[in-house]
């Protein structure tokens, strides 16, 4: 494990990451200080626990709501897929079946050319 300093409105906390996820960790450090920042913009010093718990909730409605949109993404994709599956079945069949027609065609004119060449 890895320690990293990050820093959460004003204040240095020392985390342990995995090896290799440093950058992540500061990432994410920065956008909950991020949050806390606008929180104190908008609200002025309300208590460094308040602005903590505020951030932290309005960090899991972005998650849900992201959460949200994957889930809606996903069941589009399956619908999109199920479209193809089905869209890839008929030409299958729209080709079977023409490829039928040609066939009963070509008969008709083999058929027709023996009747030509007979007489």
């Amino acid at each position: 494990m890895v320690q990293v300093s990050v820093s959460i409105n004003g204040r240095a906390y020392r985390m342990a990451c995995e090896d290799g996820q440093e950058e992540h960790l500061l990432s994410l450090a920065r956008q909950f200080d991020g949050i806390i920042v606008d929180l104190r913009d908008n609200f002025g010093e309300i208590g460094d626990q308040r602005l903590t718990v505020m951030a932290g909730i309005m960090a899991m409605d972005q998650l849900s709501e992201m959460s949200s949109r994957v889930e809606t993404l996903s069941e589009e994709i399956k619908a999109l897929r199920d479209a193809r599956y089905a869209v890839k079945e008929k030409n299958e069949g729209d080709q079977e079946a023409l490829a039928q027609r040609i066939d009963k065609a070509a008969e008709q004119l083999e058929r027709l050319s023996k009747v030509l060449l007979e007489s």
